[in-house]
């Protein structure tokens, strides 16, 4: 492994190509120049990201805007941003010149400093999966806030990763949530701990395959020290863990939502419990918390509890302080949050269930739903979530795009479920009020009007935070019209 401390004096001087203007792209242009490095941003897209560009060049760095395919003459190491795709030609030039290509995770990586006192850097607790993630990554950092260590959610949430391995003040440990794009960037990666929650397609027009999609997700496991966890009801994600090099003596630790055997941790009358780190696991547990600790108790959610607590315990961390961290968190927006009651119908915003195995476990929380689904399939199909919520579904309202692909799957599975489609050539806050509108026309008190679209949003909104919050808007809006 590099040494984290030789890897600033090695960039000094280096030519460093770093791949898009994005978010993290600018991120690494600021810290590679701020290290030394002589840095040329480059970038397929024009006029548009001039502002962007205009801020890096006044530090000292070069871009070169409508080119993101060539590379330059004399380039080092290329530093890509984690949406750009391995088969992009800048990649090709590299791999055919023999530079290497990092993500930034991987310069994260590789900057990292020891902590003092302790000549190790601070350890890195990761999670990844195709849903769940972020919310699993911020429990985890709400447990070992709790326990008292310096922390934070970084990654694809919260801090980033750069910025958190160079603070001032140095972290004890860190809750980091990656994705696949960027464990397919990051080769020297070897966390503490790290768990893969589910593994279901997506993004495999990015991969090219389901067994390459799911390769980079198991790139979390090399090299762990204590434990790798994994999800008991998702055997794809144990056959990662059996496919990992790890340190001697690193264990296997599943996590599910019924009685947990030895190893694993699980939920036994309504407790959270841990059946992995204690004392004689065959005959003893220790109770980590109660189900309604976890905010929402959904069942999804409760298993993200479960991985959170499964690292933070690998990590050391004292079940009182699980129970505390769990009770202190709160979800994300557009995370199965509850909007509002009106004339006895719960309103739910899960509008970042934006493929069909998040919208699945939101499904699943709840009976009996009128479900708001449709937007932009990106190549999904639904027959299998039509098939496992069938029986809880009291309407459906479909918008969107690709709404006819989910009505295909409706008529197949569920034919007598009546399907309304709304908001037809309609976008925005006039389209969601007329969403809502009908779903509230089709439920019944007791019932939920769930938004869980199972799809993309931009085809209607401009994201899926836009989304959810005018669905609150709409659901208030109701509540004050006294229709």
């Amino acid at each position: 492994m590099t040494n984290p401390q030789m890897i600033e004096s090695q960039l000094n001087d280096l030519p460093v190509v770093v791949a898009g203007l994005g978010v993290s792209g600018i991120s690494a242009a600021r810290v590679l120049n701020g290290l030394g490095a002589r840095v040329t941003v480059v970038d397929g897209g024009g006029e548009g990201l001039r502002a962007r560009a205009a801020e890096l060049e006044a530090l000292g760095v070069a871009v070169r805007l409508g080119d993101g395919a060539s590379l330059p003459e004399g380039t080092e190491l290329v530093v890509t941003s984690p949406g750009w795709a391995p088969d992009s030609p800048l990649f090709a030039a590299a791999e055919a010149a023999g530079v290497p290509v990092w993500g930034d995770v991987e310069l994260a990586w590789r900057l990292r400093k020891p902590l003092p006192g302790t000549g190790e850097p601070a350890p890195w607790l990761a999670v990844t999966g195709t849903n769940g993630k972020t919310t699993t990554v911020q429990m985890l950092a709400s447990i070992l806030t709790a326990a008292g260590k310096r922390t934070a959610a970084v990654g694809n949430v919260g801090v980033s990763v750069l910025d958190a391995v160079l603070a001032e003040e140095p972290y004890d440990v860190l809750a980091v949530e990656l994705s696949s794009y960027q464990l397919h960037w990051a080769p020297s990666l070897r966390p503490y701990s790290a768990a893969v929650l589910n593994l279901a397609p997506d993004h495999l027009d990015w991969h090219g395959s389901m067994e390459a999609y799911a390769a980079d997700k198991g790139r979390i496991y090399e090299g762990n020290v204590v434990a790798c966890v994994y999800n008991l009801a998702d055997p794809a994600t144990e056959a990662l863990v059996r496919e990992a090099d790890v340190e001697e003596g690193c264990r296997a630790i599943g996590f599910g939502l019924g009685a947990p055997g030895p190893s694993n941790f699980g939920v036994v009358d309504g407790l959270l419990v841990d059946r992995a780190f204690v004392e004689d696991r065959a005959r003893n547990a220790a109770e980590l918390g109660a189900v309604e600790d976890v905010n929402p108790p959904a069942p999804h959610n409760i298993a993200n509890a479960l991985a959170a607590a499964a690292l933070a315990r690998a990590y050391g961390v004292e079940p009182k302080a699980v129970r505390e961290g769990l009770r202190a968190f709160r979800p994300d927006a557009h995370r199965i949050a509850e909007v509002g009651t009106v004339r006895e119908v719960t309103y739910i915003d899960d509008s970042k269930a934006t493929n069909t195995h998040a919208a699945a476990a939101s499904l699943a929380a709840y009976r009996p739903i009128v479900w708001i689904a449709g937007g932009l399939a990106k190549g999904a199909t639904f027959d299998d979530l039509v098939q496992g919520a069938a029986e809880r579904l009291r309407a459906v309202v479909l918008i969107g795009q690709d709404r006819a692909l989910i009505r295909e799957a409706l008529e197949r599975h569920a034919p007598d479920v009546p399907v309304i489609d709304a908001a037809e050539g309609q976008t925005g806050a006039v389209a969601m009020t007329a969403v809502v509108r009908t779903a509230a026309s089709l439920a019944r008190s007791g019932d939920t009007v769930l938004l869980a679209p199972a799809c993309a949003s931009m085809d209607m909104f401009t994201n899926y935070g836009e989304r959810g919050d005018l669905f609150a808007a709409a659901v208030r809006e109701l509540a004050d019209s006294g229709e």
